[in-house]
C-alpha cells in the first residue's frame, strides 16, 4: 500500500507541475478600458498568473477559456484600477491617527476638534494634526498660538495646514522650540509675526522645521500602523497604484517588507526625498524599476521648489494680487536647483519637481534646460513638474520642448477656486490649472490628488477634471470651464497617462493582454451617469494582480 500511495503522490505532483496555473474569468460585467485614443467595451475578462489574457464578449471568453474559474460581476461596471500620480502614503495613514481638521468651516469648530482630540488622548506627548485651512473659515485669517492656548496649553501642539506648507503651533510648542523675536526667517520660509515682530504661531514652509525637529519621531509600530491604514483606505477607493512623493530609507524598507509578505494592497512608485543623504543611501544600486512583481519601484526623485498658494508661499513672477510686495518663496537659487537636477538625472533617476507658482515653474523649466545642456537630451527620462498650477503663458509650450510630464491634481483647482483668483488676479488665472491647454499641445497629464492635502477618493478628481465644479455643483457653468477635460481625458490621466508618468504604461493603466489584471468594480457607469454624479461613484471591489484586495460587501 505504501508503494502504491507513494507512486500516486509522485504522479499527482508531476501532473500538477505540468499543468498551467488555473486562470479566472470575471464575466457579466459592463467593462471599459482605453485602447489608444478609443474606449474598448467588454463583457468578460480572462486572466492568469495575475495578468490579462483577453477581454471581449462573454460567450467568446467563456468558450475560449472553458476551464477557468468563473466570477460573476453581477452586471456591474469595470474600469482599470485607478492610479494616483502624486500622493503622500504615510501622510494619509498619519491623518487617520492624528487630529483631522480638514474641511472645517470656522476657527471655533477647529478649536473644538483640537480640544476633543486632546481630551481623548491624555497620554499624547504632543498633539499633532493636519488639515486646517483658514480660507474656508468665515474669519479668513491665519490663526494664532493664543487660539490653541485657549483649548490646550498643557502640552505642545503642532498642526500642519491642509497643503502641508505651513504649520500652526501653540505657545508651549514655540517655547520648547526656543522661538523668540530674534528667530530669523530662512531661505524658502517665513514666520508670521505681529506688529511687535513676535511670532504669531504660524510658520510657513522652511521655517516649519523650527518646530517639527523637536517633535518625537514616530515609532516603528506607529509607522507600520499608518501604512496599514493607508493601504486599506487606498484599496477601498479603487487605487491599485500610487506615486509616493518623498520616500525615505525607513519607509522604503517598510514598503519592501509589506510587499515581501503579500500585504501591499496598492502598488507604489516611490520618489526619493531629495538629492541629499537619503538619495545617496537609496541610490547606491541605481534606479529600481521593479521589485516584487512590479509592486514597487524606486526610480524617481522628488524636490520642492516653492510653497503653496493658500499660504502665499507659491513663488510668483509678479507680487501677490492680495498681498502687495509678497512674491512667495523660492526654496533654492537657480544654481543650487540645477546641481540637484543634474545629480539625480545623471544617476539615471526621473526628476519630479514641485512647482506651483509661475516663478517656480520658470525656474524648474530653466533647470531642466540646463540638465539637457549638461547631460544631453533627456526626453526619454520623462521628467515631471508636480502641480504646474500657475504657469506663465510663455512657459507652457516649454513642457513640450523638454518632453516633460505635467503631474496635476484636478481637485486642487476646485479646492483653490475660492481664493486662487484673489491671489494671482484676473490675468494670471487664465493660464492657471490649465489642463486643456496642456492637453491640446500634446503634454501628458498624470492625474493625482496630493492626498492627504485633498481627499483620497480618485472619483473626486475625475469629477473635478470633467466639471470644474464643487460637490454642490458650483459654479453652475464650471470654473473657467474651457480648461475642463472630457471623461476620456480624465480617465486617461488617472490610468494610462499616470502609468506613462512612471514608465509603467507597458504593464499598468489599461486592461490589455500581458498587463497586470488591476481593476475595479463600481456601482454605476462612469461614462453614462450624469456628470454631477461622478464624485458619488462607489467602489465595490478592488483587484490587484488578479486577486481581490477590497470587497465592500464584506468590509
Amino acid at each position: 500500500m505504501y508503494k502504491v500511495s507513494a507512486l500516486v503522490l509522485v504522479f499527482l505532483f508531476l501532473f500538477s507541475c505540468s499543468q498551467p496555473n488555473k486562470g479566472k474569468i470575471v464575466h457579466n460585467i459592463n467593462g471599459y478600458t482605453l485602447q489608444g485614443d478609443d474606449v474598448h467595451m467588454f463583457e468578460a475578462i480572462a486572466f492568469r498568473d495575475g495578468k490579462v489574457i483577453q477581454t471581449g464578449p462573454e460567450d467568446e471568453i467563456l468558450d475560449t477559456y472553458s476551464g477557468f474559474d468563473l466570477y460573476d460581476g453581477n452586471g456591474r461596471t469595470m474600469l482599470p484600477g485607478l492610479i494616483d500620480a502624486h500622493v503622500h502614503v504615510m501622510g494619509l495613514g498619519f491623518r487617520e491617527m492624528d487630529v483631522d481638521l480638514s474641511g472645517i468651516r470656522t476657527l471655533e469648530e477647529t478649536l473644538d476638534k483640537i480640544k476633543e482630540y486632546a481630551e481623548a488622548h491624555p497620554d499624547a506627548e504632543w498633539i499633532r494634526g493636519r488639515g486646517w485651512n483658514q480660507v474656508l473659515w468665515k474669519e479668513n485669517e491665519f490663526p494664532t498660538a493664543e487660539d490653541i492656548d485657549s483649548v490646550v496649553d498643557d502640552r505642545p501642539v503642532w498642526l500642519t495646514r491642509v497643503d502641508g506648507h505651513a504649520g500652526w503651533a501653540n505657545s508651549l510648542a514655540m517655547e520648547l522650540s526656543g522661538i523668540s523675536r530674534e528667530t530669523p526667517d530662512v531661505q524658502g520660509g517665513r514666520i508670521l509675526r505681529d506688529g511687535r515682530g513676535d511670532a504669531t504661531g504660524v510658520f510657513v514652509d522652511a521655517t516649519m522645521s523650527y518646530i517639527s525637529k523637536y517633535i518625537p519621531e514616530r515609532t516603528a509600530e506607529e509607522q507600520q500602523m499608518a501604512l496599514q491604514l493607508a493601504l486599506e483606505t487606498m484599496a477601498e477607493h479603487g487605487l491599485t497604484s500610487v506615486h509616493d512623493a518623498r520616500t525615505d530609507e525607513f519607509t522604503w524598507d517598510m514598503y519592501k517588507n509589506f510587499a515581501d509578505r503579500g500585504d501591499l494592497k496598492t502598488r507604489i512608485y516611490a520618489m526619493i526625498a531629495g538629492t541629499g543623504e537619503i538619495f545617496d543611501n537609496l541610490s547606491e544600486d541605481g534606479p529600481i524599476n521593479s521589485y516584487a512583481d512590479d509592486q514597487l519601484a524606486l526610480r524617481s526623485v522628488k524636490i520642492s521648489s516653492d510653497g503653496a498658494l493658500g499660504s502665499r508661499g507659491a513663488a510668483l513672477i509678479e507680487e501677490y494680487e492680495d498681498d502687495p510686495e509678497n512674491y512667495g518663496l523660492l526654496f533654492f537659487d537657480q544654481d543650487e536647483l540645477n546641481r540637484m537636477l543634474v545629480k539625480g538625472a545623471e544617476a539615471g533617476f526621473q526628476m519630479n519637481i514641485h512647482a506651483i507658482g509661475d516663478a517656480a515653474n520658470r525656474q524648474v523649466l530653466d533647470g531642466f534646460e540646463y540638465v539637457n545642456e549638461q547631460l544631453g537630451n533627456q526626453s526619454n527620462m520623462r521628467h515631471r513638474i508636480e502641480h504646474a498650477q500657475i504657469v506663465h503663458p510663455d512657459d507652457i509650450p516649454r513642457f513640450v520642448n523638454l518632453n516633460l510630464v505635467a503631474s496635476m491634481q484636478p481637485t486642487h483647482a476646485t479646492s483653490d477656486m475660492n481664493m486662487a483668483e484673489d491671489r494671482v488676479g484676473s490675468e494670471r488665472i487664465k493660464s492657471s490649472y490649465a489642463w486643456q491647454t496642456f492637453l491640446d499641445q500634446g503634454t501628458v497629464i498624470a492625474g493625482g490628488s496630493d492626498f492627504p492635502v485633498e481627499q483620497v477618493n480618485p472619483f473626486y478628481g475625475l469629477y473635478s477634471g470633467v466639471t470644474r465644479k464643487d460637490h454642490e455643483g458650483m459654479p453652475p457653468e464650471g470654473w473657467y470651464s474651457e480648461q475642463a477635460m472630457s471623461r476620456i481625458e480624465a480617465l486617461r490621466a488617472f490610468t494610462i497617462d499616470a502609468a506613462y508618468g512612471a514608465h509603467q504604461e507597458e504593464i499598468l493603466g489599461t486592461l490589455e493582454e500581458g498587463k497586470w489584471a488591476d481593476f475595479i468594480l463600481i456601482d454605476r457607469d462612469y461614462f453614462e451617469v450624469d456628470a454631477s454624479e461622478i464624485w458619488q461613484i462607489n467602489v465595490l471591489e478592488t483587484w490587484k494582480g488578479g486577486e481581490r484586495v477590497f470587497n465592500k460587501e464584506i468590509e
